[in-house]
């Protein structure tokens, strides 16, 4: 630190030349933790802790945080996000009940979709008392969770209700895939939804 004032000098830091996490050993750690819904804040406090201080850090809170926003976003590959918009704007233009959502990060990467058209909506209408929800991942292209919602009609067969993409299975986006769902069946919400999914 200078005399003169209570700024650090890079020079003193070690961290003039930081590397992001993907370059370290830390990256499968900063993962589970987050999505154990460890905030990065902590994640990294344990880090430097484990390290010996923040001289010993290859990188910076900022980083991890850079680090979570890129893996958390929909790993599609090039072109992908863009199909995916303009089939959405052309099945809303020739169906009108044709419904869709698209859950952006704050750099504007697609994070999540969902989607249901205007039969699934219709089904709903009649055999949505009870649904099944459940995540799985698509594994031949890309390593995402895919979220059908699914119904039973009539005749026991199972029917298709919506689906989503989603980024992560944590609180934030199944809430925001819940809160769509709702929105997109007019607040209308099932009786009982029978899932997979392990509580807290």
């Amino acid at each position: 630190m200078s005399e003169e004032n209570d700024e650090v000098e890079i020079g003193e830091t070690g961290l003039e030349n930081t590397m992001s996490p993907e370059e370290t050993t830390q990256e499968p750690k900063i993962e589970v933790n987050d999505r154990t819904g460890i905030k990065v804040n902590k994640n990294y406090t344990s880090m430097v802790v484990e390290a010996g201080g923040h001289e010993n850090m290859a990188f910076m809170e900022k980083d991890c945080r850079n680090y979570i926003n890129k893996v958390i976003r929909l790993q599609l590959g090039e072109g992908d996000a863009t199909a995916i918009q303009k089939y959405f704007l052309k099945m809303q233009s020739q169906n009108a009940n044709f419904f869709c959502a698209i859950d952006l990060d704050e750099n504007g990467w697609l994070r999540n979709v969902f989607w249901v058209d205007s039969r699934s909506r219709t089904a709903y209408e009649e055999f949505g008392d009870a649904i099944t929800f459940d995540t799985t991942y698509l594994t031949n292209k890309y390593d995402m969770p895919f979220a059908p919602f699914v119904g039973v009609n009539h005749h026991g067969h199972l029917i298709l209700l919506g689906c989503g993409l989603i980024s992560s299975e944590d609180t934030e986006t199944f809430v925001w895939l819940f809160k769509v769902w709702l929105a997109c069946m007019s607040g209308h919400a099932p009786c009982g939804i029978i899932t997979d999914q392990v509580g807290p």
